[in-house]
């Protein structure tokens, strides 16, 4: 197997350098719950000597099929993936995840597209950006492709949701990554207050900015961005999707450098 090959059980999780929501991902949105992997103990926690033994472990497995069942009802059918064989019999999972519309930067015909799912209030999407957002960008020009998509964790990020929407907006006067840039900077904070001072600093006709936010334009298709998250199971920012291949975390450069060599050498350019 080649040293780069990135096998499914190999998805990259990083728990400490990824933002998640506790409960909700953005508060118009009701996502379903998602189903997390049990470790059973080898011994049998203490039950209330109200319940009888035998009824606990009769009930167990059924529990346990039914926990089985919840899951793939609620990700099963919704995460479409493709199993790709590689030159040692081993597969590859690729999430199928669209553009659909969303702000990007590098050719359309790309062999690499990078789509990330992420949040202007998270910490370690601000590391992200800082440390491997532009490194990436110029050192793969004309080869990668990368798309933002937004995934607002409304519920411990407040502003999250106002600034996608503001960003949005900036995109009318054809500055979203300008903006984009200058959020993750954060020279003014995020706020309705700052979200005008972001525009004037960018030169942008701040009257139809303001007007753009104060209607919230872009309110639907934050949420809708949210609401494909959510549908693929996606509980913190930032992640991304190389090539279909899921990242989760603030994930240092080495990391996508040796996922995109690979895709560069095995993947051919799209639409050629």
């Amino acid at each position: 197997m080649d040293e780069n090959e990135v096998l499914p059980q190999d998805e990259i999780q990083s728990q400490p350098s990824v933002e998640v929501e506790p409960e909700a991902v953005t508060a118009p949105l009701t996502p379903p719950t998602p189903v997390k992997s049990i470790r059973r103990s080898t011994r049998p926690r203490p039950v209330n000597s109200v319940v009888p033994m035998e009824f606990v472990w009769l009930m167990l497995p059924i529990i346990f099929m039914l926990g089985l069942g919840t899951g793939w009802v609620l990700w099963g059918g919704r995460v479409a993936t493709t199993a790709v064989a590689t030159a040692d019999s081993g597969t590859v999972t690729r999430y199928s995840v669209a553009e659909a519309g969303n702000p990007a930067i590098g050719p359309v015909g790309a062999p690499v597209t990078i789509i990330e799912f992420s949040d202007y209030q998270c910490p370690y999407c601000k590391e992200w950006y800082n440390t491997v957002n532009s490194r990436l960008l110029k050192e793969y020009e004309g080869k990668i492709r990368f798309v933002y998509r937004d995934l607002p964790l409304s519920s411990i990020h407040p502003e999250a949701q106002g600034a996608a929407e503001a960003a949005d907006c900036a995109g009318e006067q054809n500055a979203y990554w300008k903006y984009h840039d200058a959020l993750f900077t954060a020279s003014h904070g995020l706020g309705a207050q700052a979200y005008p001072q972001y525009a004037a600093d960018l030169g942008l006709d701040v009257n139809a900015f303001n007007t753009c936010v104060a209607e919230r334009r872009y309110q639907q298709e934050v949420n809708d961005d949210a609401r494909v998250g959510v549908s693929m199971g996606l509980t913190g920012t930032p992640t991304f999707f190389i090539n279909g291949l899921k990242i989760v975390g603030s994930q240092p450069y080495e990391v996508f450098q040796q996922i995109i060599d690979n895709e560069l050498k095995t993947a051919p350019a799209k639409n050629q």
